[in-house]
């Protein structure tokens, strides 16, 4: 997988709760250009919420791409997942997108490339992004350690990639199945 540096995009799963939290930072090269985009967005009636790492553009092919897979499929994330995994991998124009994905619903959350990869967690956290990696420490750590339920255990672990990120601020987008 290609390493995104962009944004930092969290998901957890954790007691009964699933959310999505991503920041709000645009950078080109080494400019912020903007710092409130929104990076999280709810799709099929609300019941999947995605957030992509990478181009813009690209992921709004992606959202576009997976809200008709949703259709088609009646809102089933894992198929229409693995169907825009197959699309991506070998249609010519998808084929060069430079983004990356997680997707929630009620039961799945996965994490979907270009490379063809659909990854279901094992453990209730996803993270993509050039921050992903110190979200995700930070996630594990407070699940482990902590009672706060999946929203504050979000919150935190995005507040702490933020802090060591520089592709990563703390305008934050937290969405909940």
């Amino acid at each position: 997988m290609k390493l995104i540096r962009s944004t930092t995009i969290l998901a957890i799963r954790h007691k009964g709760d699933v959310v999505i939290a991503g920041d709000g930072q645009v950078s080109l090269g080494q400019t912020v250009i903007k710092h409130n985009a929104r990076k999280v967005r709810r799709l099929y009636h609300d019941k999947v919420i995605t957030g992509f790492a990478g181009s813009t553009a690209d992921a709004f092919t992606l959202y576009d791409r997976l809200e008709e897979k949703l259709e088609q499929f009646n809102g089933n994330l894992m198929r229409s997942s693995v169907e825009l995994a197959k699309d991506w991998r070998t249609d010519k124009m998808l084929r060069r997108l430079e983004a990356m994905m997680i997707a929630v619903d009620e039961k799945t959350s996965l994490l979907l490339s270009g490379s063809g990869d659909v990854i279901e967690s094992d453990t209730g956290i996803l993270a993509i992004g050039s921050g992903g990696a110190y979200a995700q420490a930070a996630a594990t750590a407070l699940m482990t350690h902590s009672d706060l339920d999946a929203e504050a255990i979000a919150q935190e672990a995005m507040t702490i990639a933020a802090s060591i990120c520089v592709y990563t601020n703390h305008n934050l987008v937290v969405e909940k199945v």
